[in-house]
């Protein structure tokens, strides 16, 4: 009884912060989750400096990683499913946390009232374009997968045989580095707000100090993620080397 008087007392705001909680700590997680991910992605890309034998050997070693306890493939498949799962929750946990936004401050687009901010609303440019950012972010995973992994958009690049030559011929045409460079600048944005919420999520946020140092993690984050993805593309789009022959 004093639970519901306790609660019934609470403004709109008040009510929908505390509902959103959870949603907001499986967004962090998720999200901190997928910003290893893309670590790990990106030393692998930093692997098409070394050559098609580097970088062949790479792709290699993915799929026979931890072998023979696992299948051929084996954790791949783990590694995707889990991050699949991973999507679906960040998006899932994104969506509802808007919704619940939007209830809370009278309607889609308005934003809580605040005095850091010279409009007089909350929310800096990068947490501005988390929204759409995360979509173009979601439409380049899937563009990448049906190119490089599922093979379904018909290329040059797909017909070559080696991991390297794929990744070679994709780039070397320059609407596609370009596209990659978009890509890359949403997830910047995405990242550089998203690895600051995550971790203020989890409660590591105390103090003037430790808010600009998170912001500080972000930006170098993001930047590292940004530069170690886009490094290798562009020197192939510059450089032009030469695509591997099918079976070479």
């Amino acid at each position: 009884m004093v639970l519901a008087v306790a609660t019934a007392t609470l403004t709109t705001k008040q009510r929908a912060a505390r509902s959103t909680v959870v949603w907001k700590a499986v967004m962090a997680i998720t999200g901190l989750l997928m910003v290893g991910f893309l670590l790990f992605h990106m030393y692998g890309n930093l692997k098409l400096f070394a050559g098609q034998e580097a970088y062949d050997t790479y792709a290699h070693h993915l799929r026979t990683m931890l072998e023979p306890i696992l299948a051929n493939r084996g954790f791949l498949w783990i590694v995707r499913v889990v991050m699949l799962a991973g999507v679906v929750l960040h998006i899932v946990s994104a969506i509802v946390v808007t919704r619940k936004s939007w209830a809370a401050v009278g309607g889609i687009g308005k934003r809580y009232e605040s005095g850091k901010n010279s409009s007089g609303m909350q929310r800096t440019y990068a947490s501005r374009t988390m929204r759409w950012g995360g979509v173009i972010i979601f439409l380049f995973v899937v563009a990448h997968i049906l190119h490089f992994t599922a093979t379904k958009l018909r290329t040059e690049a797909i017909m070559q045989s080696s991991p390297y030559a794929r990744v070679v011929a994709g780039f070397e045409q320059w609407w596609v580095w370009l596209f990659y460079v978009i890509a890359l600048t949403a997830v910047l944005l995405h990242l550089r707000h998203g690895i600051w919420s995550a971790f203020t999520t989890i409660g590591l946020h105390v103090g003037p100090s430790a808010r600009y140092n998170l912001n500080a993690l972000a930006w170098i984050v993001a930047g590292v993620l940004w530069v170690g993805f886009l490094a290798p593309v562009t020197w192939i789009l510059i450089t032009q080397p030469a695509i591997p022959t099918m079976g070479a």
